[in-house]
């Protein structure tokens, strides 16, 4: 199973709309992860034109988005891996305890917020936050994240795409 994650887009307050870049990461996923910050269910109807998708719900996100289907926490089971999704993980001091104690079944927590991409194991957790592909703030380049899970394996990858 071939999984895109992005977060923080911020379309239409921060950026007009989807960099060209990530469209072709967005081909051949079988599913897309959204981490919050979307401020429009147009970018999330686009996104689905590509795969289903699950949103978690951003502090940018309004009723529309809401109403779309995204939800404060986002939990799945694919292919035996368990994927919780969140758009805000708290700071960086304690997050990983933090994380295992809010999601004690999940094998990966996918968070947004910081726009800066993060992919690190600690406390029998995995954290990954697929930065931003359209708001890179002062990282160097934009990313999204991809995650291929097949049962019993779990491979993550934050991918730089072109500005």
């Amino acid at each position: 199973m071939r999984i895109i994650v992005i977060a923080d887009t911020h379309i239409p307050d921060f950026a007009k709309a989807l960099p060209a870049a990530l469209y072709g990461a967005l081909r051949g996923a079988d599913l897309i992860l959204h981490a919050g910050d979307v401020t429009s269910p147009h970018v999330l109807e686009e996104l689905s034109s590509f795969a289903p998708v699950h949103a978690a719900l951003g502090n940018n996100d309004g009723p529309s988005v809401r109403a779309w289907g995204a939800r404060e926490e986002v939990e799945l089971e694919l292919n035996g891996t368990v994927v919780s999704m969140v758009h805000d993980a708290g700071p960086r001091r304690g997050r990983e305890g933090r994380m295992r104690r809010r999601f004690p079944r999940a094998d990966l927590v996918v968070f947004g917020h910081s726009h800066i991409p993060i992919d690190s194991l600690a406390e029998g957790v995995r954290l990954f936050n697929p930065g931003s592909p359209t708001w890179k703030r002062r990282q160097p380049a934009p990313t999204c994240g991809l995650l291929t899970i097949s049962p019993g394996r779990l491979h993550t990858r934050i991918l730089d795409l072109p500005a």
